[in-house]
């Protein structure tokens, strides 16, 4: 089916707004009018529109956050803020420095993704269970599932971010919104899970990357899963859920995941879809964004931001400067296989010169910089438009994750260890014990700046010993706070650490 920009109209909850555009990166750019809700989903294109609108807040980059990896590279040790100087992006540099306060901060902005995410799929729920004309049982119950994915992925951003939310599982009456209450973390993540038990049976294996490259699949769901029983410590279902999705250790999977031979092809724009990743957030150059369309882009600007200011020299493309790697990161991966495909090391470039950051070092993320092979040649301002893929889950990540959860559950040690070291194998690293610190250790290597690190760190109690240097306050800075803005005439009440 042909993409389509369709603004709707939806119940939404709590200071967001009512009208907004949707779109999804596996469809054609097709743009449309504007549609009311009320008169909506009269048939299986509408239903497969309201679907997309639910998928679309995925890749949304308003300016604070950049999926799950600009704002919160910046608040773990991986990465400073960076950028032009210390104002620029302010959201960043308090999460950098923990200045964070119910002002001041990347809070608003996830606040507004996941719960405009929660609110479509909410929406979307309500129409395909109370049926649609036309489409067939089968679609019926995969637009169904995808659905539950994608409220299950929302509220899980939102309860690890800030722990006390409010939950919906509907759409909300206008007079309802400003009522709701937050809820217990454990019913949160008791929905979460329900959503995605629902969802595995009725989601595709595998699609066909060439026309559905993004929508979710069972293994998708099975890896989240897996991810949000690893986060409340529910160790033996985390390895369950985490085995389905690796298979043997090296091999391929039962869903045809296999680690990648060459680490670096694994972020080549040029290789979506590929064995190893799971579950990416789709980006083009084919919408030929321009500066006048900001922030509603289909091309990835997190590669903007992260490109190094004033660059002028080969490969690659001059940036914003963000997210300058630490010298702690760096040092750690030097003499590591994956040092050339994470690290940008500006000064080791022949003829390049740029402009130093704030809190530069001269090093800058490179899976995900703005090469001059994959400059936009469309139309539209080429540098918004860069068609990176975010990865959101890949393989590697998924092994790591199940040798931590049988080690911390008393499991199986030696598939713990066959999984940690096939990851070091496929880069050419010898075997070492199968130990949670290795585990750990593995984890920051394999995925830095891929905006795992912080998230780790704070659940597996370390983060006021790594980041107690950077201001990273014990018993507060865990979360953020509730936005300023949603407080206000609402009965949502500030995290107890930032009142």
């Amino acid at each position: 089916m042909k993409r389509r920009y369709l603004t709707y109209m939806a119940c939404i909850v709590l200071g967001l707004p009512i009208l907004s555009s949707c779109s999804d990166d596996y469809l054609d750019v097709d743009p449309k009018g504007t549609i009311l809700e009320s008169n909506y989903y009269r048939n299986p294109e509408e239903a497969y529109a309201g679907l997309v609108s639910a998928y679309d807040p995925l890749g949304w980059q308003a300016g604070n956050t950049y999926h799950n990896f600009g704002a919160v590279n910046a608040a773990s040790d991986d990465a400073h803020a960076g950028g032009g100087g210390p104002s620029d992006m302010n959201t960043w540099q308090a999460w950098n420095r923990f200045t964070l306060n119910p002002a001041i901060g990347p809070q608003e902005e996830y606040w507004n993704r996941n719960f405009r995410g929660v609110a479509r799929a909410n929406t979307i729920l309500s129409k395909l269970e109370a049926g649609v004309p036309g489409l067939s049982e089968a679609m019926t119950a995969r637009f169904i599932a995808e659905a539950k994915f994608l409220r299950a992925y929302y509220y899980f951003d939102l309860v690890r971010l800030f722990r006390n939310v409010p939950l919906f599982t509907a759409p909300l009456e206008t007079s309802e919104l400003f009522d709701q209450e937050q809820v217990t973390p454990e019913q949160v993540y008791a929905q979460i899970e329900q959503d995605l038990k629902d969802a595995i049976p009725n989601l595709p294996t595998t699609v066909p990357a060439s026309t559905e490259g993004g929508r979710v699949t069972q293994g998708a769901g099975k890896a989240l899963l897996g991810k949000v029983y690893l986060y409340q410590k529910k160790w033996a279902d985390a390895a369950t859920q985490l085995a389905d999705v690796n298979g043997t250790p090296g091999g391929t999977s039962m869903y045809g995941y296999r680690l990648l031979e060459d680490f670096g092809a694994i972020f080549n724009p040029g290789n979506k879809f590929n064995s190893e990743n799971i579950f990416e957030i789709v980006h083009t150059s084919q919408g030929n964004a321009g500066w006048g369309t900001w922030p509603n882009f289909d091309g990835n600007i997190a590669v903007l931001m992260f490109g190094p200011r004033g660059y002028s020299g080969p490969i690659y493309e001059a940036g914003w400067g963000f997210n300058p790697l630490t010298q702690d990161l760096v040092n750690a991966l030097t003499g590591d296989p994956r040092f050339e495909h994470t690290v940008l090391d500006v000064n080791n470039i022949p003829d390049a010169v740029y402009e130093p950051s704030f809190d530069d070092t001269g090093y800058f993320v490179k899976k995900y910089a703005p090469t001059k092979e994959w400059l936009s040649t469309g139309g539209g301002d080429l540098i918004l438009n860069y068609p990176n893929n975010y990865i959101e889950i890949r393989l590697a990540d998924t092994y790591l994750m199940e040798a931590e959860a049988l080690l911390q559950g008393g499991g199986n040690s030696t598939r713990a260890g066959e999984l940690l070291n096939a990851v070091r194998a496929r880069v050419g690293l010898d075997p070492v014990a199968a130990t949670l610190e290795n585990v750990y250790r593995e984890r920051r290597l394999e995925l830095a700046t891929e905006g795992h690190r912080f998230y780790d760190l704070v659940r597996t109690g370390r983060a006021a010993t790594v980041l107690g240097p950077m201001g990273f306050v014990e018993g507060k800075h865990e979360v953020l706070p509730i936005p300023l803005n949603e407080l206000v005439n609402t009965k949502l009440v500030q995290n107890p650490e930032y009142r």
